[in-house]
């Protein structure tokens, strides 16, 4: 009785296991920065180095991890685990987003522009990491201010953070949701097409 209970657990775990490398395999994960930095210390300096990491299941969630340590590996790793635990829901409008927001953080400032279908992602560097992580594919971006990697994608995170889903907009503003939905869906729906046949 004791070696079957054994068994089944031995089993759980196993799948428990393969369910967690199968979530772990369905998420982006992108290196944006690795930079050395120091510690100045009794004896001279002690160096480190610091990555930053974005993960994303292209679906709407987007996490941004900041990993350091003293060999390049370690701190890539520490950075994907602090990204996985801190993955944000983003509301979104199909392949793009559902109205103009400005983000900042830091001196960064991110200026996002919904696109319309087939436009691509129009950024650079870290808007554009974040941006194909969280699963947008149609946007148009400026980066004004502070060129840091990092202030750049966390000032990106920001301006996500900031969007409302129609939904949400229209209980908040007592309208109707098709009211608040973007000029594109509306048009596309009158016309009785896909918001990409446009």
């Amino acid at each position: 009785m004791a070696d079957k209970r054994e068994r089944e657990e031995k089993r759980e775990k196993r799948e428990s296991r393969r369910e967690r490398d199968e979530e772990r395999e369905e998420l982006d994960e992108r290196v944006v920065d690795i930079k050395r930095v120091a510690k100045v210390i009794k004896g001279g300096r002690r160096f480190a180095f610091r990555t930053v990491v974005i993960v994303g299941d292209n679906k709407g969630r987007i996490g941004i991890g900041i990993g350091k340590s003293r060999g390049v590996p370690d701190s890539i790793r520490k950075g994907t685990e602090r990204a996985r635990r801190r993955m944000k829901k983003v509301s979104l409008s199909g392949s793009t987003i559902p109205y103009e927001v400005t983000g900042t953080y830091g001196g960064s400032k991110v200026l996002l522009r919904p696109a319309s279908p087939g436009t691509g992602v129009i950024a650079g560097g870290g808007v554009r990491a974040v941006l194909e992580a969280v699963g947008v594919r149609d946007i148009l971006t400026k980066s004004q201010g502070s060129p840091n990697l990092l202030n750049v994608a966390m000032a990106t995170l920001n301006a996500l953070e900031q969007l409302r889903s129609a939904e949400e907009l229209a209980a908040m503003r007592g309208k109707s949701v098709d009211e608040m939905r973007p000029f594109w869906e509306r048009v596309a729906q009158y016309k009785g097409v896909k918001p990409e046949e446009l």
